[in-house]
This record gives structure tokens, sequence and C-alpha cells, in this order.
């Protein structure tokens, strides 16, 4: 009976985790996405990352308290996808494609670890104490490593876009049948503008190393950035901008439907 109840706390403290890691990653795309909503239509605001989202939340009233929070929901999420990667919870398995999504979800722990940490040094002094690059990044071998990031990110974000134009996600979500109707295209949509900007982000990364020989990390702003100073920019941008935001939204669904193996 122990044991019982002893896996029963495990379980139930792990879906809440995941839970707090899905609504904290909701609340950074839903700010970067509305950020990037008003720069395109020319309501002010800037394109921004995931550190200027946490910024803006920082500048927000109980700021501190909603940095706080959010520092809460990054490392449940941290752990979950640790856990989602070495229990392999969701059946991806040990086949070469299997290992690839674990391995993904494994760096998404560590970027949400970096982004946790970020928040936490914001907190701490109130500055968020930007450094530049590691200076290997500079070398020969660093240049490859970021090109190697690059071409991983835009892979990723094929995946992305498969898995929401397939849909997917659904295996992994209960979404109520009387509420499909709008929740499937959200979520279709967020996924697919992800999975843009990811390639965009791989693409710039992968040239910047190669090319241009530049160890400069490049994230969404900058992928934000070009495609504002395309032909049709600010359309552009507004279609990606809406799409963040839906995946914002996605994420949200997923905190409430998304299920939790382990339950």
């Amino acid at each position: 009976m122990n044991t019982l109840t002893d896996s029963a706390s495990r379980i139930s403290a792990i879906g809440v985790l995941a839970r707090m890691g899905y609504a904290a990653r909701a609340l950074v795309y839903l700010v970067v996405g509305s950020l990037a909503i008003l720069t395109a239509v020319g309501l002010g605001g800037e394109t921004t990352d995931s550190r200027g989202a946490v910024r803006e939340i920082a500048e927000q009233p109980f700021g501190k308290v909603l940095l706080i929070l959010l520092v809460l929901g990054l490392l449940g999420y941290v752990i979950w996808r640790a856990t989602q990667a070495l229990t392999d919870s969701d059946d991806h398995g040990t086949s070469a494609k299997g290992l690839g999504v674990r391995a993904g979800l494994l760096i998404s722990a560590g970027t949400h670890a970096a982004l946790a940490l970020f928040t936490v040094k914001l907190i701490w002094s109130g500055s968020d104490d930007s450094s530049g690059q590691p200076t290997w990044l500079s070398s020969d071998a660093g240049l490859w490593f970021l090109a190697a990031v690059g071409v991983g990110m835009a892979i990723a974000g094929i995946a992305h876009m498969v898995k929401g134009w397939k849909v997917g996600y659904q295996k992994f979500m209960r979404l109520p049948p009387s509420q499909v109707v709008w929740m499937q295209p959200l979520c279709r949509f967020g996924l697919v503008a992800r999975g843009a900007v990811l390639i965009l982000i791989g693409a710039i990364l992968a040239r910047s190393a190669i090319v241009a020989h530049s160890s400069d990390v490049k994230g969404i702003a900058d992928a934000l950035h070009a495609l504002r100073d395309t032909a049709y920019g600010a359309w552009l941008l507004g279609v990606v901008a809406a799409g963040l935001v839906a995946f914002g939204c996605y994420s949200l669904l997923e905190a409430i439907y998304r299920r939790i193996d382990d339950e």
C-alpha cells in the first residue's frame, strides 16, 4: 500500500511540474508573439526573443512575483523534458528517429534551464548580466559546432511543421471533442509557425557560422528581423507573429490537456 501511495505521489508531482512547464512556455511565446504583432502593424514594440520576453514581464506590475512563478514553471519544464528524454515516457523508442526526438527533448531541457538561470539572475540583481559569447565559439571547431546546431534547429523546425500539418500532436493530447473544431486549427497553425521560425533561425545560424565566420548566436529576434526586412516583410512578420501567439495558446492547451503518460 505504501508503495502505491508513494508512486501516486511521484506521478502527481511529475504531472504538476509538466503542466507548470507548459504554462511557462505559453507565457514566453505569448509575449514574444504579441510584441512582434505590434511591430508588424506599426503600433510600437519590437521583435524579441525569450530573454526579451522575460525582461518585458519584469517591467509589468508585480513583475518580480511573475518572474518567480515563471522560474518555477521553467524548472518544472526542465524536469519534465529530462524525464521524457531519459525514461521515454512517450514511447519514442530507441530507433534512430526515436533517439533523435529524445535528444531534442534533452536539448530543450538544457535551453530552458539556461532561460531559468537568466531569469533568476534578473530577479536577484535586477540586471540581465548580458555577456558576450564564449571565446571558444570563435574558433574553427566552435563555428562548425554552431553550424551543426543550425542544421539541427532546421531539422527540428521541419519536424514541428510535419507534426502540425499531420496533427501528430493529437496522440499526446486529450482535447475535448466539442472544442476540436477550433482547437485543432489553432494547434496546427502554432506548430507550423514555430517550425518556420526554427528553420529560419537554423538557416541564419548555419550561414553565419560557415559563410560569415561569425559566432554571434542567433535567436527568434534575429529570425523575425530577417522576415521584416524582406519584401512584404510586415505581412510575413504579422502572420508568423500570429503563429507564435497561436503556439503560445497551443502550449497553454498542453498545460491543460496534455497526456502525461504516468498519470
